[in-house]
């Protein structure tokens, strides 16, 4: 498994893909608990059939989780760090079934005022399994720097 990555450990143009993971109805189930959310399009097929996407979808959030979620396990990770917040878009339904992945690379980076600390920012795609992306965005992350020890 590949190594956390601190600030110094990050090059702008870095990329990397997730592995993917299918989204299921208990999981789309225990995203409703968990939340409250029981919108039918969500947890009713019978409803569900009678809305433009003509089946269940996940909730936008969800992808959302998912995506931040699915980042942690690919090849391009950071030491643990702060989310400082997220531009997203839902482009496409995710439905029951679909197998989902997301995409992203560095596309700027900056230190910070805070001793120890540097920002990236990251725009990321959901892609379902056939390549279509299903959500869109920016997450912006603050990550440590090496400690001064290691980057000596």
């Amino acid at each position: 498994m590949p190594e956390d990555r601190y600030y110094e450990d990050v090059q702008i143009g870095d990329a990397s893909i997730s592995p993917e993971v299918t989204v299921t109805e208990a999981m789309v189930m225990t995203y409703a608990e968990l939340t409250g959310d029981f919108t039918p399009v969500h947890t009713d097929e019978e409803y569900a059939r009678t809305t433009p996407f003509g089946t269940r979808v996940a909730h936008g959030l969800f992808g959302l989780s998912l995506a931040d979620g699915l980042k942690t396990r690919s090849d391009l990770r950071f030491h643990p760090g702060m989310s400082l917040g997220w531009t997203w878009d839902f482009v496409a339904p995710i439905k029951l079934g679909d197998k989902v992945r997301v995409r992203f690379h560095v596309a700027s980076m900056r230190t910070t005022k805070k001793p120890g600390w540097g920002i990236v920012v990251l725009p990321s795609e959901l892609i379902n399994q056939r390549d279509e992306v299903v959500q869109r965005g920016e997450h912006r992350l603050m990550i440590p720097r090496k400690p001064v020890a290691e980057a000596a």
